[in-house]
């Protein structure tokens, strides 16, 4: 290709460029990055901690309180070893969960064979290219969305768009900014001039909000009712409702749920 070749037409030329501001050793979204997560899931016995065999906390209470439908069709993104599939699963979803990973598939189908669970389809692969037969009633992310460069939200809140049924539920987990949080807090910009994403993103509650919601709080606590329409600006998310946000409860050992305080738990609504 010459140094004059302009061949950017539409926005995936542009997101397929920014893709490549990054090192190949950053990129932990596309197909590319399949073989770094089949090493991180090599070894199953390394202490991390979500690979233990249970749901998140958050996903066992919104199905105990009755926050979720009951059945209907789920997509787990970026499923890792399977644990909050095989839950909605045994909670009676249809479930597709996808990711890069092909060790990660293999270690969520054993469990699911273990498990007897029949209504639970893995699919390896990239999510935002895979085919992917929406609408589902639930989406749910665990621990993907803050592994994205920042230009990948647009794929993000798009895929949401196509496939997301309308009165569907969103929800997910993600790194969190401030104390007691993790994942860097650098601005945006600041991850290209740089080429690598710091082992991911932190995000704020207020950031979660105007990116999915179009809204924020303007209030100085979580609990100040006071909202500002961030649409006005041009920050508009998918048009969501806000369910509920909060810290992650973090979980004992002996606990049946997985639960760390570093992360936010969301749950939006369609």
């Amino acid at each position: 290709m010459s140094q004059t070749d302009r061949h950017i037409r539409t926005i995936d030329d542009v997101l397929a460029l920014l893709d490549d501001l990054f090192s190949p050793g950053a990129d932990r979204w596309t197909e590319g990055g399949a073989e770094w997560w089949d090493g991180f899931y090599a070894d199953r016995d390394k202490p991390v901690p979500f690979f233990v065999a249970k749901p998140d906390e958050n996903l066992v209470s919104y199905v105990e309180r009755g926050l979720l439908p009951t059945g209907g069709r789920a997509l787990d993104l970026g499923c890792g070893p399977g644990r909050n599939a095989l839950h909605l699963a045994s909670a009676g979803f249809d479930v597709t969960a996808v990711d890069l990973s092909p060790t990660a598939i293999a270690w969520a189908e054993e469990r699911a064979a273990e498990a007897g669970a029949e209504n639970v389809r893995f699919v390896c692969g990239d999510a935002f290219t895979a085919p992917l037969d929406g609408p589902y009633d639930l989406v749910y992310d665990s621990g993907c969305f803050h592994h994205l460069p920042p230009h990948r939200r647009v794929s993000y809140l798009a895929l949401l768009d196509r496939v997301l049924a309308p009165g569907g539920h969103f929800a997910l987990t993600a790194f969190a900014a401030g104390e007691g949080g993790m994942g860097s807090e650098l601005p945006d910009a600041e991850f290209y001039r740089k080429g690598h994403l710091e082992g991911g993103l932190a995000y704020t509650d207020t950031s979660l909000r105007t990116i999915f919601t179009g809204r924020a709080k303007t209030g100085p606590t979580e609990t100040d009712p006071t909202e500002t329409d961030l649409t006005k600006t041009g920050l508009t998310g998918t048009g969501l409702t806000e369910v509920e946000l909060r810290r992650m409860r973090a979980q004992t050992a002996g606990s049946p749920a997985f639960g760390e305080s570093f992360l936010w738990t969301a749950l939006f609504r369609r």
